[in-house]
């Protein structure tokens, strides 16, 4: 009697795990930073090469639109969507700023070397949070930003040959 009741002790047990891990084969576990609105505030940032801090609202100039491009050397689909980058730097009256992720700097500037520098300026995010600050989920993602810091459009992965031409389209309307 005292090993039956064990056994279904135990079997009982295996069964409650089992069950708790196939459920949670199934849930969402993706981690969704919140945003309060699509306006992000002016925010320092620290340039990739001098180490000073910028104010996001004064990297505008004369631009109407930014667009901030999270990326990292040790990224595959960065690679992929470093040439989409390159044309969409030849655009007038857009300004590209890539926001370096957690990466180490000599590895940030070979990865440049190799596909070429779109980028207008580097701006550095050693800890993420300047991300997450954005609302990112992870690299790359591609924000796109007027003049008055409201994000108009946001790429989450690599941009495309689509994704350039509705940039154009949105910066030219």
């Amino acid at each position: 009697m005292k090993i039956r009741l064990s056994f279904i002790f135990f079997i009982t047990i295996i069964i409650f795990v089992i069950f708790v891990f196939f459920k949670s084969l199934f849930e969402n576990k993706n981690y969704v930073p919140k945003k309060i609105n699509n306006k992000i505030e002016n925010i320092l940032i620290k340039d990739f090469y001098s180490d000073n801090e910028l104010e996001l609202k004064k990297l505008f100039d004369n631009e109407k639109f930014i667009i901030i491009n999270i990326w990292s050397s040790w990224c595959i689909p960065c690679r992929e969507e470093h040439k989409y980058l390159v044309n969409l730097s030849k655009v007038k009256n857009l300004k590209i700023i890539g926001l370096n992720y957690k990466d180490k700097k000599n590895n940030a500037e070979n990865f440049l070397k190799q596909l070429g520098n779109p980028f207008d300026l580097i701006l550095k995010d050693m800890d993420g949070t300047k991300s997450i600050f954005l609302g990112a989920y992870g690299v790359p993602e591609t924000f796109l930003i007027d003049n008055e810091l409201n994000i108009l459009k946001k790429y989450i992965g690599p941009i495309n040959i689509k994704d350039v031409n509705e940039i154009n389209k949105l910066i030219n309307d």
